[in-house]
């Protein structure tokens, strides 16, 4: 038995499903049934018995729950007291995809920052094998994930595996973006074959936990265009889609700010069903500092109002 059995316990209590609180957790839900078996046989006692409005503790299973919960608060404030909160505090690293949004939720974070506050901060956009590796050999301290939806298993499956957790930040259908000069911009709607002789720009390192990446690149491609541009940067593919007036690209939604910017136009394109999660993601016994929840609280703004 250790802290991770008591986090599931509790919950599935306050959910009461199973799969409500593997979702919350981000986990895989049969990992998640198999350790709460795991832990009623360590103790000898049923947690939580099955009924048609969902899973109930036990009179066992209460007492245990109150126990885990006392357990659980004592710990947090353990980890507070002897926290170098100064070193905490003054840190702030996290590794991202290249999504707009989420650099629009930075800017303002910087922005925010209290002018007599030191501290050093590591932004790093890559990809999400990167960004997995960056938590778990660079010291970094959260990452965001951003994969197909069909994905979702392998992902669970191996943050279960490398003992990190993650929360689901969102899920978007791509958008097209192009410049305001394109011929794409006199379409009132756009469909596959307009896009067959246009550029299609997208980052050539796609990650996919058991997939080949030869494969997981070739399933980024959305179009039947026959000409395609792979490239790393943020920054360079907006200066290619602004100047070259035959390019495009299939992005999360962009803040109107840097349409604006770049001349660039965002339309919806009915023919796309293709669903993306960008997840957040951090060791399962790291606690989030104070500028990991001011970041977070700036993450979640720039959602709701870049992706409706």
């Amino acid at each position: 038995m250790n802290l991770m059995h008591l986090k599931y316990a509790v919950e599935i209590a306050e959910t009461n499903s199973m799969t409500k609180a593997a979702a919350r957790l981000y986990t895989a839900q049969p990992n998640l049934s198999r350790a709460i078996r795991e832990l009623e046989n360590t103790l000898g006692i049923q947690i939580f018995k099955r009924t048609s409005k969902g899973l109930y503790p036990t009179a066992q299973g209460e007492v245990f729950l109150a126990r885990a919960r006392k357990i659980l608060a004592q710990v947090d404030e353990l980890e507070d007291m002897f926290r170098d909160g100064k070193k905490k505090e003054s840190e702030f690293s996290i590794s991202v995809p290249r999504a707009s949004y989420i650099a629009e939720a930075f800017l303002e974070f910087v922005r925010k920052l209290p002018r007599d506050l030191a501290v050093e901060i590591y932004y790093k956009e890559t990809n999400a094998m990167r960004a997995i590796s960056n938590i778990l050999n660079a010291d970094y301290r959260m990452g965001i994930l951003r994969y197909q939806s069909v994905y979702d298993r392998n992902f669970k499956e191996m943050l279960d595996e490398k003992e990190l957790e993650g929360e689901l930040v969102c899920e978007f259908v791509p958008v097209l973006i192009f410049s305001s000069k394109s011929p794409l911009a006199e379409k009132e709607e756009i469909e596959p074959k307009d896009l067959k002789d246009l550029i299609e720009l997208s980052h050539p390192d796609p990650y996919v936990p058991s997939i080949s990446p030869a494969t997981a690149r070739k399933n980024e491609v959305l179009s039947e265009s026959t000409r395609h541009v792979f490239i790393f940067e943020r920054g360079s593919q907006f200066d290619l889609l602004a100047t070259h007036p035959e390019t495009f690209m299939w992005v999360s939604p962009v803040p109107e700010r840097l349409l604006k910017l770049h001349g660039l136009v965002m339309q919806e394109c009915s023919f796309i069903s293709k669903r993306y999660r960008d997840v957040l993601i951090r060791k399962r016994d790291y606690k989030l500092t104070e500028l990991d929840k001011r970041f977070i609280d700036e993450l979640m703004r720039a959602k709701r109002e870049i992706i409706k």
